[in-house]
């Protein structure tokens, strides 16, 4: 369905699988739109991925109020936990780039608990705003050496998602996606709010109240914006 211009996937998270045929998954909620407003390539990447997540409330309200369509949220830690349970029962291999090597150390002790039957690989980028030739080089060729069949790329957006349309050509994998914080929360080192919050739609405020620093843009400059878009939308101004 196309909601605010972009092609969003709106059907069930079962309907996702690893397959053979290569693709790329990715999310968007109201601050990547708007972001990406603002960056050619971040919006380029978005709109190339062959299925695009609604990971966030905002892209939950604008199908209802634009669409009158009811649609589910899908976070990035839903996909990451689906993915896992398919591998899990195909012996299946993953690879995480991306993060500190303590980050990846917790992942592969909780994923080495919680899922037997797959085989991973770990690398932690260097940490610069901007890889260089050798650094990509470096990073294709370990990923490739592995065969993935699910690439899991956690790095900030929009330089994850970036990365990940740049080299999509060079990469050897089934599956791949970005879903940056997930690295975070399956590793414990950042909790995630609970189902409560969740459920009510409210899973940004208690992160809010915990990183105020790093979030407020996000939710008083990002949601405000994106929300006047989704009302241009849904009134005609905007198509």
């Amino acid at each position: 369905m196309t909601i605010m211009s972009y092609d969003i996937y709106t059907n069930s998270i079962d309907q996702l699988n690893v397959t053979d045929e290569k693709q790329i998954i990715n999310t968007i909620n109201p601050h990547s739109y708007v972001t990406a407003k603002n960056d050619p390539l971040f919006e380029i990447a978005l709109r190339d991925s062959d299925v695009l997540l609604p990971d966030g409330s905002g892209i939950v309200l604008a199908a209802k109020n634009i669409h009158r369509v009811r649609i589910q949220k899908i976070a990035g830690m839903d996909l990451h936990i689906h993915l896992l349970e398919q591998l899990n029962t195909k012996s299946g291999k993953c690879f995480y780039m991306g993060a500190s090597q303590n980050t990846l150390d917790k992942i592969k002790e909780r994923l080495t608990r919680e899922y037997p039957n797959i085989t991973a690989e770990f690398y932690s980028p260097p940490f610069k705003p901007e890889f260089n030739a050798e650094d990509n080089a470096e990073i294709v060729q370990v990923v490739n050496d592995f065969q993935p069949d699910v690439l899991f790329v956690g790095m900030t957006a929009p330089k994850q998602e970036k990365w990940l349309y740049a080299h999509k050509n060079s990469l050897d994998f089934k599956v791949a996606s970005s879903i940056g914080a997930v690295f975070d929360f399956y590793a414990g080192t950042v909790q995630r709010p609970s189902q409560f919050w969740i459920d009510l739609h409210l899973e940004w405020l208690p992160r809010l109240l915990k990183e105020p620093k790093r979030l407020w843009r996000r939710n008083f400059v990002s949601t405000p914006l994106f929300l006047w878009d989704m009302l241009g939308y849904k009134i005609g101004i905007k198509k």
